[in-house]
């Protein structure tokens, strides 16, 4: 099975931002969160894989097919960087695997009589719960 393809730094765009939650005074000073943005059409990735990509129906993915991921878990901005990218190469290391062909089948004989006498079951079982009929 080949490599799965590598994203290139230089298509990556990061922008530094400040985080949310608790973390006191750093959190109203410094920007250490990080919002990555990676244009799936624009990138050097291979047709097969940027259209994977674009048929995920995820929440990072817009609707002009940017890739935006968001990184706070660190205090430092770099690490958050690092997490966003790693991410980012998850997304596309999953879209990379290609699917296997889904091929249909028919049940089995036996399959089909356990399904019919468990769905009888249920109705002997369903009919024990009237009352008994006549008695109005």
């Amino acid at each position: 099975m080949p490599a799965p393809p590598t994203i290139d730094p230089a298509e990556v765009a990061f922008t530094a931002i400040r985080a949310q939650g608790a973390g006191g005074q750093n959190v109203n000073k410094v920007s250490n969160a990080v919002h990555l943005r990676f244009a799936v059409r624009a990138s050097s990735l291979p047709d097969a894989v940027k259209a994977r990509l674009l048929a995920l129906h995820d929440t990072r993915l817009t609707q002009e097919g940017v890739i935006v991921i968001k990184a706070q878990g660190s205090r430092s901005l770099e690490q958050n960087k690092a997490e966003a990218l790693a991410r980012l190469q998850a997304l596309v290391d999953a879209a990379a695997v290609v699917p296997k062909a889904r091929r249909a089948t028919r049940p089995t004989r036996a399959s089909r009589e356990r399904r019919l006498q468990g769905k009888s079951q249920r109705a002997d079982i369903k009919r024990l719960r009237t009352g008994p009929r006549g008695l109005d």
